[in-house]
């Protein structure tokens, strides 16, 4: 754990050092009082976001006025990534620097009198001032994506479906977080988006506060029981539906709180499954649906599922088809593939994706994927596959820069 804290301190250290090298460099030609302007607005700037990281828990949030706590977080956010990205742009001028001094190169780092090209260091530096402008802006730009649902479409081929439930549309919602949300007209919207498809059946994995089950007050209870579908809604408990992170007076308390978000959650028309399965008929043909309560495998998250009592009696039963709800992805490879080779496709939320990355065609890319091999979309390993939603919220960073909030549409086939 220290060597963690030292390895992210030193990092920071870097970053903060090379970006204020980067900027003296590439403001070096101005008039010395427009430099000295510079520098004082960075150092100003710097001043005031890690006032906002360092004290943020002293912060009451909930009292600034929202467009300026969004504008404010995010380029917090942008600030700091963006000058980790200085960073490595400038590594590569040392990293040339220390290649001509071991080579004893003889080639100048500067270029002759009177030649219109810019010496490699001020290029550099540059380079790292714009790149490091483009995810500042990036990141401020990212909050008008916060309710900008992407519905995304799959059909899933299952040889042992049975017929009946061919063509079975379920809708697969993740993250709501509703203690983020400050826009109740959008947040409806993205469910009237959810109720557009018109699903058979819609599932959610988890984390519909952040900390408090009062987070979903009157009006989004009366939004979110707008879902409604043929077969029923279901859901499972999030990391974050415990209320581990955040300050009880008592164990009764955090009990409490717990106790009134399961039945907000019945109250709105959705059915919980606590470490249980229910069975979903059509016709004459039967599936199973297991819901578990959070478990993780990364990240010292809490495991409080019981995947055993969940499947219990299924094997019994004979149920030809098995679809499992469990908010960590990482529970997948660490529990359901080694040890429950009958549940036939997983759904899990979580991640996110970071709220951060870029999906284009040919190219999948999210930070997250260095903690979860499982992140976003679509997995499949022999006859299992598993599906994570990317969040129909957003928790920190108010916004969505590259991974948009998704509702999923999956029909089995």
């Amino acid at each position: 754990m220290l060597f963690r804290f030292l390895v992210v301190l030193g990092i920071i250290l870097l970053a903060e050092y090379y970006s204020y090298i980067a900027i003296r460099t590439a403001i070096s030609s101005l008039p010395a009082a427009t430099r000295t302007a510079i520098v004082i607005t960075y150092f100003l700037l710097t001043a005031i976001t890690w006032a906002g990281v360092l004290f943020f828990r002293s912060i009451n949030w909930a009292s600034m006025p929202h467009l300026l706590r969004n504008i404010y977080i995010a380029f917090t956010i942008g600030f700091i990534v963006g000058k980790v990205l200085i960073l490595l742009v400038m590594l590569v001028d040392e990293l040339r620097r220390l290649y001509q001094y071991l080579t004893r190169s003889q080639v100048p780092a500067n270029t002759s009198p009177g030649s219109d090209v810019i010496p490699r260091s001020a290029f550099l530096s540059r380079l790292a001032l714009l790149l490091g402008a483009g995810i500042l802006t990036g990141f401020v730009y990212g909050i008008t994506n916060r309710y900008r649902y992407k519905v995304r479409q799959l059909r899933l081929a299952f040889p042992s479906l049975p017929a009946s439930f061919r063509g079975l549309k379920i809708v697969h919602i993740s993250d709501i977080h509703t203690g983020s949300f400050d826009n109740h007209e959008a947040v409806a919207q993205g469910i009237t988006q959810v109720m557009d498809q018109k699903p058979d059946l819609i599932l959610f994995t988890g984390d519909l506060v952040n900390n408090h089950a009062l987070e979903v007050d009157e009006r989004y209870r009366q939004i979110f029981s707008r879902l409604k579908a043929p077969m029923g809604v279901y859901s499972v408990l999030g990391n974050h539906d415990y209320g581990d992170y955040t300050s009880w007076p008592s164990a009764e308390a955090k009990k409490a709180n717990l106790d009134l978000l399961k039945k907000i959650q019945a109250d709105m028309g959705w059915q919980l499954l606590m470490n249980e399965h229910i069975l979903l008929q059509r016709g004459d043909e039967q599936i199973a649906l297991m819901g578990i309560e959070n478990w993780g495998a990364k990240g010292n998250f809490p495991k409080y599922g019981d995947m055993a009592k969940a499947h219990a009696g299924l094997n019994d039963k004979k149920v030809p088809f098995k679809i499992l709800m469990s908010h960590d992805p990482s529970h997948w490879d660490a529990q359901v593939r080694t040890q429950y080779p009958d549940v036939n496709l997983t759904l899990s939320g979580h991640t996110h994706g970071m709220q951060f990355g870029i999906e284009i065609p040919g190219i999948k890319w999210s930070p997250i994927q260095y903690m979860y091999k499982q992140w976003g979309g679509l997995y499949t390993e022999g006859k299992q596959s598993l599906y994570v939603n990317r969040g129909f919220g957003f928790l920190g960073y108010p916004g969505r820069l590259g991974i948009l909030p998704e509702i999923t549409v999956l029909e089995l086939v």
